[in-house]
Formats: structure tokens, C-alpha cells, sequence
């Protein structure tokens, strides 16, 4: 199809062959959906196609700007070689080549995921580049599914046919005035194409908004196995393409590293009585970057140390604590899966991988069979993070976000916003705690992550010069979310279910220090885990050991008398038996055993300490202590293969 030459055709071109590529795109998502019917028709139900056609259509842009760049620049730039028929020819065949394999990979995977349950990613590569046999295994599913190959090639001969060419056999008007005009609509257009390429791309233009990735597919459906209809699989490849792919390392056979670490849990004899009455409420306090030396309650007696937390100071002396905490992570997009679904953080977030797609438990799900209600609240846009999606792919079935915060007329709406990152912790945890006696019918499950203790370290106008400065910028901002924490608790006293819930207050990761301690290897994921329970049923004060945030998961579920099998990779803390944490940072593994660290590079210990008894991390024992090395060493290596292991084979959850 031609259109006669203006200043605007090339413009039109553009955005008439988009469309056509947008049709496409949505067509190919059909037969997935068509051909993978046995596997989505279970979840069908509950799927709201405003939320499908708004979650695909974001997905759907990314792919086709990715995919189209160079086309579009050359369609718009204000060349006069645009003038020649060659030119648009040239145009014509990128764009038909280019969107014929979005539609050979789309048809592709509507056969591959039936055995993968999952769109394709950049890791399909690497997993089949030493098959032969990979060309024959294609033309047999050709022949089988012929009827997708007659569709691609009719999809692509429909491309072809409708493509939009401008007209340029005729020169444009020799009329200097209309040329320049031709020339500065190709300026302008190409000025705004470029931020809106970007836009597309990235899946949103704001600072509070991460590029999307596969992952965030999750928040558009509330069925697992329906996110690969939001996505697609060009959008899949591009968006894995030089990640980290897990491979397994073989350290040992599947009976040694079972016998040595087993994610499985199940509970016996007194681990099926629970250790408080009745079935409780359950809330987990995530806290932005409330690393543990800003809080004084672990530093009592100490004559160096400010404490810029004094109302979780007051907290943490009714509460159950423990000697050694730490996170599994170093972002904030590791928090959740490690405090909700005991999944740490190895080599990259798992939120960003491509196994964040696989079957997954956690704290909601588990609780939720057992009739429990479920809602995580966070104060940022609904889709910053993929804080959404990780929530409803592990169990909870209400999400509390800026959206709906701005629907409630009690409170500011926009106007409390922080201008950065989210609603202000203060308001936004007042919304929580009455939110929580309103919508949510006991027994309840809840997630909180706060936000405002964040760079660039702000506070509201009239909160300035409140909370001690301190030595760093965070300090103030601790102080802030120490405040609305109170506040929260303040609120929450007076609502009927607050003597019936188990708190939960941790910290997603550390961030500024100051403390010599705090800033090694270890000391960065030094924070706070806590229980507190208003009824006192739970023990309080300082118990002996070592918790992670992985452990918060089986905690809570031995506390509450849960009897069923589950999947998580931390342990029971009220148990009293193994003291062991683990982290990932910058290529190495950390492995806590007691007062003993232990650091490894994926092939060999490198480093032993006391922590301890050398905080600093100075006196390297590896090689005065082989033998609790070696020991130390084996267990990780279990955990470590098991976790590799469980994710590329989607065995993160228990199979009924």
C-alpha cells in the first residue's frame, strides 16, 4: 500500500505499519493461548481480560520498539535520500524480516512452552547448543503443527501486503518552503519517536519505574501458569539476553546434596502443636534500608552508639529476637521472595530471572489454603518493583499500592505522594492499619514494605530538623519511618485484631554505615528480624543464634501449628537446632555456621572467620581450620546446587 507524498507520509507509514505489527503480535497470542489451552483453561476463571490486554499491550510495546528501532530511525530521518524509491524498498524488507521472526518465535513457543510452561528466554541457547539433532526436532514439530506454520507464513504474507510505503516515485514540490517543512516534521517526528522508543521499552519514563521484565507479567493475571499469555516470547529473549544463566554445578550427586540440605519441610509430632493459641494474624514489616546498627536496642550498654530508632527500640525490648541476624540480599527486589518465600538471593534477584515464572509457595499461599485472607501493602506505584507481581504469583490476592491509596477519600491522595518514590510511610502505614480491620476478614496474612528511608533521603516539610541528623543522610530519614512505625502501632492497638496478630519487623537491606563492623563482607547484611506478639505468647528477649530473613517463613508457620508439607530454603528458629545463614554478594557465597563464616567462589573456599571474636573479619583461619572448612564448604555447596537446581527445574513448590 502507497501513500502520496507530504510532509506527513513518512510519519503515517510509521504508525500504520505499528499498528499492524501491535495485530499481529496479538494474533500470534491467540494461537498460544488456543494451542496451550489444556494447560491455561484451570486458571481461566479467574482472569480479568481488562487486566490481560493492559499487561500485554505493555508487553507487546516493548518487543515491537525493540524489535523496530532501526527501522523507525530510518523511516524518520530527514534525508534526501528518502526521496528514492530504493530507499522505502530498503525499509519495506528490514520491517518484514524483522517482524517475521517475532512471528516465528511467538508460533515457536506455542508449541515449545507446552513443555516448558513458560515463554522461552535467552537461556533456551545456551541449554541446546550442543544438540545436533535440534534442526530435525524442528521439522518434525513443523509437520505437526502445520497448521502454525500455515499461519505464520499467512501472517507474514499479510505484512507484506498491508505494509504502508510512501509514494515517492514523484519527487516532492521544488518549493523551498514546502521542502522545509517536509524536513522539519521528519525532525520532530524523529525528536519524539526517540523518547517514546525509550518509553516503550523500558515499559514506563519515570524514576520509580524499572525496566519490566518478565516477572512482571505476574501482576497482570492471578494464576501462575497464565503469565505467558501477557508476555511474548520475543520480549522473553531480549529481556534475558546476557543474564546470568544458572547451570548446574554438579558439586555432588542428588542423594549427597539431599542428605545434606533439603528445602522440603514437614512437620512431626510436637513441630504440628502450635506455640500460640488459635489461629492469629500474621503481619511481616518490611523496612527499607533500616540496617541493624541504626537501632539502638543492639548496641545496650554501649557509650558509642546514637540510636535513631527509639520507638522499635522500645519494640524490640518486648519482642523475640535473636543474636545474629541478616538479609539474603543486597536490593530491595530481593526482600520479598526471601522474607515471604525463603527463596535467597544467588547470582542475580531471583524477581528478575527467568525462574520467577516457575511454580511458587510461600507464607500467603501456604496460609491462604488454610482459609486465611491475604494482602501486601506498599506505598510506590502498583508496578514499581514487581512488588505486585511477585505478590499475587506467591498467594496474595489483594494488593494495596499508590492506586488504591489515592481512592480512599480519608486520606491526600497525589498530595502525600513523596515526589520520588511512594506515598509517605506515615500516611500510607495509617492506610495500612485500617485497611487492614476493614477489607480483610480474620484470620489474615499481610505484607508491608516501606519505602520512604530511601535515596534521596527526604522527610516531610514539616518533620524538618525532627529527628536526629546524625553522620549520614539516612539518619533522618530512619527516624521518619521510626515514627510512622509508631504511628502504625499506635493506630493498630485500637483495632479488635491487633491482640490476635503476630508481628514480623525486619529490613529488606542495609544501606549508608558508619560502623567499622557493618562494612564487611558480613556487616552489610547485618538487620534487624524480630517477632512480637501483643498477646506474649512467644518468648521475648535476645535468643542465642543465627536468623536470616529466609527463616521468617518456617518460623512463623512452626509458631502458628502448621502440619502439612512445604518448600522454603531457611529454617525454624524456635526449633533450637542449626544456627546457619547464607548470602551472595559480587561473586561470592557467604555461609554462616554459628560464630564461623565461611566465603566461596563457586569452585573453592577463599576466606574462614570468627566473626565473632573478629568482627572486623581480619584473621583469616581457612587454612588453621581445614576441617571445619571443608565441613562448612559441603554444606553450602548442597544449598547452593539444590537452589540451582530447584530453579531450572521448576521444583519450588510441593507437588500434590
Amino acid at each position: 500500500m502507497k501513500i502520496k507524498p507530504s510532509p506527513w507520509s513518512n510519519i503515517v507509514a510509521v504508525l500504520a505499519n505499528l499498528a499492524l505489527a501491535y495485530l499481529v503480535y496479538m494474533i500470534t497470542r491467540v494461537a498460544y493461548v488456543l494451542e496451550n489451552w489444556p494447560l491455561l483453561s484451570a486458571g481461566w476463571d479467574e482472569l480479568r481480560m481488562g487486566e490481560l490486554l493492559a499487561g500485554s499491550l505493555r508487553f507487546d510495546s516493548s518487543a515491537v520498539f525493540y524489535t523496530n528501532s532501526l527501522w523507525i530511525v530510518l523511516m524518520l530521518l530527514p534525508l534526501h535520500l528518502k526521496e528514492r524509491p530504493w530507499w522505502h524498498t530498503m525499509c519495506k524488507w528490514i520491517y518484514v524480516v524483522v517482524n517475521s521472526l517475532a512471528i516465528t518465535l511467538n508460533l515457536s513457543d506455542a508449541v515449545y512452552s507446552q513443555f516448558t510452561g513458560r515463554r522461552t528466554t535467552a537461556s533456551f541457547f545456551s541449554e541446546f547448543s550442543n544438540e545436533g539433532n535440534l534442526g530435525g526436532i524442528l521439522l518434525t514439530e513443523c509437520l505437526n503443527h502445520w497448521y502454525l506454520l500455515l499461519l505464520g507464513i499467512a501472517l507474514v504474507a499479510l505484512m507484506r501486503w498491508l505494509y504502508v510505503k510512501p509514494d515517492h516515485t514523484r519527487r516532492l514540490s521544488p518549493n523551498p518552503v514546502l521542502r522545509t517543512r517536509y524536513y522539519l516534521c521528519q525532525s520532530l517526528a524523529l525528536l519524539v519517536a526517540v523518547p517514546m522508543a525509550v518509553f516503550a521499552m523500558r515499559g514506563g519514563f519515570t524514576r520509580d519505574t524499572r525496566p519490566i521484565t518478565i516477572s512482571n507479567a505476574n501482576q497482570y493475571v492471578h494464576s501462575p501458569q497464565l503469565t505467558p499469555i501477557v508476555l511474548n516470547t520475543p520480549f522473553s529473549i531480549i529481556r534475558t539476553i546476557g543474564k546470568q544463566v544458572f547451570a548446574n554445578p554438579h558439586y555432588m550427586t542428588d542423594d549427597e546434596m539431599n542428605a545434606l540440605f533439603s528445602p522440603i519441610h514437614s512437620a512431626r509430632g510436637e513441630e504440628m502443636v502450635p506455640l500460640v493459641s488459635g489461629r492469629r494474624n500474621v503481619v511481616v514489616l518490611i523496612m527499607e534500608s533500616f540496617s541493624r546498627e541504626y537501632i539502638g536496642h543492639y548496641y545496650r550498654g554501649t557509650a558509642d552508639h546514637v540510636s535513631y530508632t527509639p520507638f522499635l527500640d522500645s519494640l524490640l525490648a518486648h519482642s523475640l529476637t535473636w543474636e545474629h541476624t541478616f538479609a539474603n540480599g543486597r536490593k530491595s527486589i530481593d526482600a520479598m521472595p526471601s522474607s515471604l518465600s525463603s527463596v535467597p538471593y544467588f547470582i542475580e534477584p531471583f524477581i528478575l530471572t527467568p525462574s520467577s515464572l516457575n511454580d511458587l509457595s510461600g507464607l500467603a499461599d501456604c496460609l491462604g489454603r488454610e482459609g486465611y485472607r491475604t494482602a501486601f501493602f506498599h506505598g510506590a506505584p502498583n508496578s514499581s518493583m514487581g512488588f505486585q507481581a511477585f505478590a499475587r504469583s506467591t498467594g496474595f490476592k489483594e494488593y494495596f499500592g499508590m492506586s488504591e491509596y489515592c481512592r480512599d477519600s480519608r486520606f491526600g491522595g497525589r498530595d502525600d505522594f513523596d515526589g520520588h518514590w511512594a506515598i509517605w510511610d506515615e500516611e500510607f502505614m495509617q492506610f495500612m492499619a485500617l485497611t487492614l480491620g476493614e477489607r480483610l476478614e480474620e484470620p489474615f496474612v499481610a505484607g508491608f514494605f516501606s519505602a520512604s528511608s530511601h535515596h534521596p533521603f527526604v522527610v516531610p516539610q514539616r518533620y524538618e530538623g525532627r529527628f536526629p541528623e546524625g553522620n549520614l543522610q539516612i539518619h533522618k530519614t530512619i527516624g521518619y519511618s521510626d515514627n510512622a512505625l509508631r504511628r502504625f502501632f499506635a493506630t493498630a492497638k485500637e483495632m479488635p485484631w491487633f491482640e490476635n496478630t503476630l508481628f514480623v519487623i525486619t529490613a529488606d537491606h542495609t544501606n549508608q554505615l558508619e560502623r567499622e563492623e557493618s562494612k564487611t563482607s558480613l556487616g552489610l547484611f547485618s538487620i534487624p528480624i524480630a517477632a512480637y506478639d501483643p498477646r506474649g505468647e512467644l518468648p521475648t528477649g535476645s535468643q542465642p543464634g543465627v536468623a536470616q530473613q529466609i527463616d521468617i517463613m518456617p518460623t512463623l508457620l512452626r509458631a502458628l501449628g502448621y502440619d502439612k508439607p512445604y518448600f522454603a530454603f531457611g529454617k525454624n528458629l524456635l526449633g533450637g537446632g542449626e544456627q546457619w545463614a547464607v548470602n551472595y554478594s559480587n561473586g561470592i557465597y557467604q555461609y554462616i555456621d554459628g560464630q564461623w563464616l565461611l566465603l566461596f567462589d563457586g569452585n573453592r573456599a577463599t576466606a574462614l572467620y570468627n566473626y565473632v571474636d573478629d568482627p572486623l573479619q581480619k584473621n583469616d583461619l581457612l587454612h588453621t581450620q581445614p576441617d571445619r572448612a571443608d565441613r562448612m564448604e559441603r554444606r553450602l555447596k548442597a544449598i547452593v546446587q539444590s537452589y540451582i537446581v530447584r530453579m531450572t527445574e521448576n521444583q519450588m513448590v510441593i507437588r500434590e
